[in-house]
């Protein structure tokens, strides 16, 4: 499964840069993620608790981000394990620039797997639900984003 977005964030490069390397931002736009630690300056331990369909598990794994280009952008590996549910991977590169109208354009190209029962559920439905929790993060990140500049930009 391949997903694109973009998201036009009222923020610096640097500071969305800043945004997407720090944990305790990306814990808190992560829907259903209870946990998410440093294990290095590249690798993170996740747990998520996420819906898909009528299969509904916590979701344990790790993400790996690697050709890191700030503030430009970089590549994240992500793997999860849901016990019975099953499992995801996913790839994604994630590429910042300056937008058109000020701020910073995000733009991510994402390709996942999942097995187990998940794969059983049918991939329209998964596909479905994974846009969803992407479009969730991206609101939530620009929205902290946003005000993290505004608050910046008052001082």
């Amino acid at each position: 499964m391949e997903f694109t977005g973009s998201q036009t964030i009222a923020a610096t490069r640097e500071q969305v840069w800043k945004g997407l390397n720090d944990a305790a931002v990306l814990q808190a736009c992560v829907p259903g993620c209870e946990e998410f630690v440093a294990q290095s300056d590249d690798e993170y331990r996740a747990v998520v608790i996420a819906s898909v369909g009528p299969v509904k598990a916590r979701f344990k794994g790790t993400l790996l981000l690697s050709e890191r280009d700030g503030p430009n952008g970089y590549r994240i590996l992500g793997q999860g394990e849901g016990g019975i549910a099953g499992f995801g991977k996913m790839t994604a590169t994630v590429t910042l620039a300056d937008a058109d109208a000020g701020g910073t354009l995000l733009t991510y190209v994402a390709d996942a797997q999942v097995g187990g029962k998940l794969a059983q559920i049918g991939s329209r439905l998964v596909t479905s639900v994974a846009n969803k929790l992407a479009a969730e993060f991206f609101k939530r990140f620009n929205a902290t984003m946003s005000a993290e500049a505004n608050a910046d930009a008052a001082q």
